[in-house]
């Protein structure tokens, strides 16, 4: 039988986590992790809801320990819980907020400072193809899929982040925004701190003083571990943060322009992460350097008709996935959109991620985001038509169509275009197709665009 350590590469008394009161070592976490292991009650299934990382990571250690399986959904919605509760009998929830779905038994995550802590001074072994964790998709088009992942296979991924990004020697402190449940979350917040070396802080800063405050409260080397959605607001709030060593960005298209006026401002490079649930990240790049993106050791990709499939290192199997790719030397490649982001009309071909990005790249756009209706061509030989939601205070539709008819063709300028207060985005940054078809119904269905 293969393990794997519970760790990788660190000393018992090593810092692993940042919290509030002080620094963390590797022994007190694994302590705090048996701890909570004693207290769980029966069941294979375990939703890891925690708010709090340092909370998120203990349970899912008291998880591993003690054989259960950590299901992790992006959503904490009513319905995808009671979705999951149901899929999977036996189930529980652990929380650390005010949290209570019908029909899902919910226990609270246990206040550290009341256990009972033994002295760890063995790090564990896990069986590398145990099934430890089941990550789902976002559910931005449809319902949330689930998607297992192997302890094996989730070392690497760890360990090829940190060989990606060239952390080096001086591992960095992670500060994410976006939680520990998303993938993109786990892998760079959690995974990289198991099995890369680094430390992590305890909270999920959302909002530009909750972020800058996160920052201040950890030493450097820092990394912030976000989204455009969040660098956008962190730029536009002129809030004093501190020098950062490294900016990684994933869960959207991040602009050259953002990216550059981000290193300018943080002094530090900004990175993007590529990949999806399915098939873990796959590929890294500096953003500033160019489109090219560059494969994580031991990932493979090959092409079979209009389908680029991932494989080996990491990856659980064979993952299509849904992405245009065009494959270039030495594990190289660039991404020309999502096959189901693509919109014809006309004859002439675009995708809403580079409508959405020449939209946001106008000054004075705050946030914005192309939609095609379902119901965008009823009639038979009618052209499709796109709609777009912006926010931009104090601009005038005229000015804006202006300012995008100079950077794309005319047939996608959007008809209508509608203002609004805010976009309602999730917590990786994401807008829902469910939400935008909402919006849809509510301001143009019905004639009140």
């Amino acid at each position: 039988m293969t393990t794997c350590p519970l760790i990788s590469g660190r000393a018992m008394d090593d810092v692993i986590a940042w919290r509030p009161g002080g620094p963390v070592r590797v022994r007190a976490f694994l302590s705090h992790a048996q701890a909570v292991a004693a207290l769980l009650p029966q069941g294979s299934g375990v939703l890891n809801l925690c708010e709090d990382r340092y909370h998120f990571a203990v349970l899912f250690v008291a998880c591993l320990l003690t054989g259960k399986t950590s299901l992790q959904p992006a959503s904490h919605a009513v319905e995808t819980l009671q979705r999951l509760a149901h899929d999977h009998p036996g189930t529980f929830a652990v929380v650390d907020s005010a949290l209570d779905v019908a029909g899902v038994t919910c226990i609270d995550f246990p206040d550290l400072n009341t256990l009972p802590l033994s002295d760890v001074t063995v790090m564990p072994e896990i069986e590398a193809d145990r099934v430890v964790a089941i990550l789902f998709t976002s559910g931005s088009t449809g319902v949330p899929q689930p998607h297992a992942k192997t302890w094996g296979r989730l070392v690497q991924n760890g360990q090829a982040e940190a060989a990606g990004l060239l952390l080096g020697d001086h591992p960095p402190v992670l500060v994410a925004t976006v939680p520990a449940q998303h993938s993109y979350g786990f892998e760079s917040s959690f995974l990289l701190a198991l099995h890369g070396g680094c430390s992590f802080w305890s909270g999920k800063p959302f909002y530009p003083q909750d972020v800058a405050d996160a920052l201040h409260a950890v030493p450097r080397p820092r990394m912030l571990v976000t989204t455009p959605y969040h660098l956008s607001a962190l730029l536009a709030s002129d809030l004093d943060w501190p020098a950062l060593d490294i900016c990684l960005s994933a869960t959207a298209p991040l602009g050259a322009d953002l990216a550059v006026r981000v290193e300018q401002r943080g002094g530090a490079p900004v990175h993007e992460i590529y990949g999806s649930t399915e098939s873990g990240q796959l590929a890294c790049r500096r953003t500033s350097d160019g489109p090219q993106w560059q494969l994580l050791p031991g990932v493979v990709l090959e092409q079979d008709n209009d389908t680029t499939y991932a494989r080996d290192g990491h990856v659980e199997g064979r993952v299509p996935l849904s992405d245009i790719i065009e494959l270039q030397h030495a594990g190289a490649f660039l991404l020309h959109g999502r096959h189901a982001d693509l919109v014809n009309i006309a004859g002439k071909r675009s995708s809403l991620a580079y409508l959405n990005h020449q939209l946001c790249a106008i000054d004075g756009v705050l946030d914005g985001a192309f939609f095609l209706p379902d119901d965008s061509h009823d009639e038979v030989g009618a052209i499709s038509r796109l709609t777009a939601f912006v926010v931009a205070p104090g601009m005038s539709a005229e000015t804006l169509q202006r300012a995008l008819r100079e950077r794309i063709d005319s047939l996608f300028l959007p008809r209508p275009l509608v203002f609004v207060d805010a976009l309602a985005r999730n917590s990786t940054g994401k807008l829902l197709r469910t939400t935008l078809q909402a919006l849809y119904r509510e301001r143009v269905a019905h004639g009140h665009a």
